[in-house]
């Protein structure tokens, strides 16, 4: 099948098989699976145009909401942080597409930009996963001498100990209870976010996510992933969220602004005739259809599988990306 847009031929099974396979994986940490189709697409099809970004983004419109609608029905999505992250992010992808096409037309020149971005992302995570310093416990909320009985016979179905107490509870990461994982008593200002998940409350600066959404904005722009695979890692390592509420948010603010980037795109399309500038609907419509079955699954999936070993996978996929188009990009 040839895309005229894009300028490749290839055949019409290939896009989401891939792109299933790649977001049943990172939809896992809250990314889309954008930033590795990216490269999918340079190096294995050959599309290396700056309508490769707008292209991408339209897998993101196309895959993300089946991912987002399984956080919001397991009550795993802050909302805040979701809004902070979408209002930051959204100037900054508009800005990083001006800068694509102006700047970075030259698929060197982008390769050398990509490889920088996602080498400071995975030794980000690397450092998140292996040597940050685990927190000392923290007694869950209500916890004390007379009410440390209240939840011990749930705790004690995850802990080895006899079943019967508990029933049929299933058990999660670290023999955490899948009921527990849900996002709740989400407090927001314009000054500080508060959320409690699994007994721990978390806190973070309002004004430090859009600061930080708006930076990453820019680069998600310029690389046409939205922002999440960066603003997922910087909310982990930054702001010591735990990946399983970071996920949602993370997507549904990557959706927002692939929705306006992808248009923006197309509105400056007719300015730059001497390049392809507007998104190749069709193969990013193949793409988004199996991003589409590969985030559901990914989010159903996240609550059985530890956050170090998602974190891990992210972390080895980005560095070898990175390593790789350092070296396309000085040959």
């Amino acid at each position: 099948m040839y895309f005229p847009v894009a300028g490749i031929e290839v055949s019409p099974w290939v896009p989401p098989v891939v792109a299933f396979c790649v977001s049943l994986c990172t939809s896992m940490g809250g990314v889309s699976g954008a930033f590795l189709l990216l490269p999918f697409q340079l190096s294995v099809l050959g599309y290396t145009s700056p309508s490769v970004s707008a292209t991408n983004q339209v897998f993101n419109i196309v895959a993300i909401p089946s991912g987002v609608y399984r956080y919001i029905r397991e009550k795993r999505m802050v909302w805040p942080l979701t809004f902070a992250t979408a209002i930051g992010t959204l100037p900054g992808v508009l800005i990083g597409a001006i800068v694509r096409v102006k700047y970075l037309p030259d698929p060197k020149s982008f390769k050398l930009f990509a490889a920088c971005v996602l080498g400071y992302i995975g030794l980000r995570l690397v450092k998140d996963t292996f040597f940050k310093k685990p927190a000392p416990a923290k007694p869950a909320q209500g916890a004390g001498p007379g009410c440390a009985m209240k939840d011990a016979p749930k705790q004690a179905s995850c802990s080895g100990k006899p079943q019967e107490q508990a029933g049929a509870s299933r058990c999660g990461p670290q023999g955490t209870l899948i009921e527990h994982m849900a996002v709740s008593g989400a407090k927001y200002s314009f000054k500080e976010v508060e959320f409690t998940f699994q007994g721990e409350t978390y806190r973070f600066s309002t004004g430090g996510v859009l600061l930080m959404s708006f930076a990453v904005g820019i680069v998600g722009g310029v690389y046409g992933i939205g922002g999440g695979a960066i603003i997922a890692p910087f909310f982990v390592a930054f702001f010591g969220l735990p990946v399983y509420t970071v996920a949602g948010a993370a997507l549904m603010g990557t959706f927002l602004t692939s929705v306006c980037g992808v248009f923006f795109y197309q509105a400056i399309a007719p300015f730059y005739p001497e390049m392809a500038v507007a998104p190749d609907w069709t193969l990013g419509a193949l793409f988004g259809l199996g991003g589409f079955a590969g985030m559901y699954v990914g989010a159903r999936c996240q609550k059985y599988v530890p956050a170090r070993y998602i974190k891990s996978f992210l972390a080895a996929c980005i560095l070898f990306l990175a390593v790789r188009y350092i070296f396309e990009a000085l040959r």
